[in-house]
């Protein structure tokens, strides 16, 4: 079976090679990795959605104060899901791919990208405080990995349509196209040629024609701008982006705060329990937190406040417009904390979406405030909600022009433009001095794994050290006799250099044949000199387990060293060369960037 499989394999990628030229192939695949990314994005919101319809109708029978088992009860078939079923454990979608593309050649486990497709809409339908897009961009991006490996594409290409299949998401989800291509440039640092721009183009397209085709003109949010840019409401515009980016700062802390006090948990079933509770508590008192909160949005963007906080404890006051801005505050405040918590107890979902949520309440309630201040100043809340999810994404994702595209292709025009501007400039400025890399890739970053816009870096990042490590090196000891260095291993040894190694293997120092040239030849000295008098120490060594390419080639160039000794799991190793090290930095260039 296996085969005539690949016989069968073998016999389309002859004809395509005969046939089909690369560039034409590549785009091919961009039109089908773009569909793909289309269907597993319309998966996940119809399976969620069946299964928040299941349950909601069966909510309503409930008394409220059991409203917050639900979540629970989600999170744990997703724990007896990944313990006992899969025994796997989930990565988060977006920093899984980076992760790949930096250090495995864009190669993704099938497990990791497919479970969420079970996993999020379970999190999500259940009420967990998450979004379905990173789970649709990481399904997508490895169904993009496995037809990259199909069909033997290089590695510059698998990069390319992983990122295909991240812009078919976001384009599917919001039917935004130019918001998908770009996100696709700034997260996953993709170069913006012509060579790149078409596949992306094409992927993008492809995945809203899907999208139209089985949900017709159907969007996430309807919005129609009535208010257009006035100049003299720029200062408010700046206050907002202000505020973006204070309270991007506040999620990206809150995010690895909380994240870093579950870890302190050893076993999974206790972050589910502490997680779960906190979730339910919080529901509770603030409904909107349930799920992804898209209604919430398409509320405030009508108008509704009231709908979009839903039934609270708090609803025999909510008349007074102080409470209702002091709820909406809460639910910035909260989402931050009730995402993570989902994330922290097990969960499966993105971050997308919850960030969308907590811009638009605080975008809301900056305006609600500039208009009941009682100084006679009155500005658009719709649209302040729109600035407000753009300067969220702005400063948490690092991504300005991805929320400038997004929310100007969301309202079907440009006429927000100057303001989204002012508001995502501010709030990226701030929050990237303030933090420097992301949630995404903040971990890659503290590695030195982060691929980035800079190719030196990235192609430095993209290097296997080990296929630089020589090692074959004749080894030699301590007491070893100046006859025993040159019979054992200088006469057997094409090499200059000889590590010295003790009975553990481990490296105590190192004899290069020019220290020994002198007296090489003199028989008189055989016997009485040894090798620990010949060695020289090592003041600057390798150690594999936590150098990359990049340190190694600093270390050469402060010590200006032509070999380097590499140490892995504290035993000598092997050694490096500089030779060797750009030589393999250079062919990694050139494969990068033909």
């Amino acid at each position: 079976m296996s085969s005539s499989k690949n016989n069968w394999l073998y016999k389309i990628l002859k004809w395509r090679y005969r046939n089909i030229s690369n560039k034409n192939f590549i785009l091919l695949l961009s039109v089908l990795i773009g569909f793909a990314a289309g269907l597993i994005s319309l998966l996940l919101k119809n399976i969620t959605h069946l299964i928040q319809v299941v349950l909601q109708s069966d909510i309503i029978s409930w008394q409220t104060s059991f409203y917050f088992i639900i979540p629970f009860i989600g999170l744990l078939i997703v724990y007896v899901l990944t313990k006992h079923i899969f025994k796997k454990d989930i990565r988060p979608a977006i920093p899984l791919i980076l992760h790949a593309l930096s250090k495995k050649n864009g190669v993704i486990k099938p497990i990791h990208g497919y479970l969420p497709l079970i996993l999020a809409p379970i999190t999500v339908g259940f009420g967990g405080s998450v979004g379905l897009l990173g789970p649709a961009i990481g399904s997508g991006s490895t169904l993009s990995s496995d037809i990259c490996t199909l069909f033997k594409v290089s590695g510059k290409t698998r990069f390319l349509l992983i990122g295909c299949a991240a812009a078919g998401a976001i384009s599917a989800v919001f039917k935004s196209p130019l918001a998908g291509l770009v996100f696709a440039v700034e997260v996953f640092s993709l170069d913006l040629t012509l060579t790149s721009l078409l596949p992306l183009l094409f992927a993008s397209v492809s995945s809203i024609i899907t999208s139209y085709f089985f949900l017709g003109d159907e969007v996430l949010f309807r919005f129609d701008v009535t208010e257009k840019f006035d100049i003299y409401d720029t200062p408010f515009y700046i206050i907002l982006g202000i505020g973006t980016a204070v309270a991007s700062i506040y999620f990206t802390k809150m995010y690895f705060g909380i994240s870093h006090f579950f870890n302190r948990f050893t076993k999974k079933i206790h972050k589910l329990l502490v997680g779960g509770l906190a979730i339910g508590i919080m529901l509770y008192f603030i409904p909107p937190l349930y799920g992804e909160g898209l209604g919430f949005i398409n509320d405030l963007l009508s108008g509704d406040h009231y709908t979009a906080i839903g039934k609270t404890p708090f609803d025999s006051i909510t008349g007074n417009i102080w409470v209702v801005i002091a709820l909406l505050t809460g639910i910035t405040i909260f989402k931050a904390v009730a995402m993570t918590a989902t994330f922290a107890a097990g969960g499966s979902g993105g971050i997308f979406i919850p960030t969308m949520v907590m811009g638009s309440a605080l975008g809301n309630v900056v305006s609600k405030v500039i208009n009941n201040l009682g100084l006679g100043f009155s500005v658009s809340e719709a649209n302040f909600t729109l600035l407000g999810m753009a300067g969220l994404i702005a400063g948490v994702l690092h991504a300005p022009l991805t929320s400038i595209f997004l929310i100007a292709e969301i309202t079907s025009s440009y006429e927000l433009f100057v303001p989204l501007m002012i508001t995502t400039a501010i709030s990226f400025f701030i929050s990237k001095n303030r933090i420097e890399h992301n949630i995404y890739n903040r971990e890659l970053a503290e590695k030195g794994d982060l691929l980035t816009h800079d190719k030196d870096q990235t192609v430095l990042t993209l290097m296997n050290l080990e296929d630089c490590i020589e090692t074959n090196f004749i080894t030699v000891h301590p007491h070893y006799t100046l006859k025993q260095l040159l019979s054992e291993a200088v006469a057997k040894s094409n090499r200059n250099l000889f590590p010295v190694t003790d009975e553990f293997n481990k490296l105590i120092g190192m004899v290069a044949l020019d220290d020994i040239r002198d007296i090489m030849f003199d028989i008189t000295l055989y016997h009485k000199i040894k090798v620990e008098t010949l060695m020289s120490q090592n003041k600057t060594i390798i150690i594999y387990e936590e150098d990359n390419a990049k340190s190694v080639m600093q270390k050469f160039q402060d010590t200006g060293a032509w070999n380097l000794p590499v140490i892995r799991n504290g035993k000598y190793f092997g050694f490096i060369s500089k030779s060797k090290l750009l030589t393999s930095y250079r062919r990694k260039l050139i494969n990068f960037t033909r």
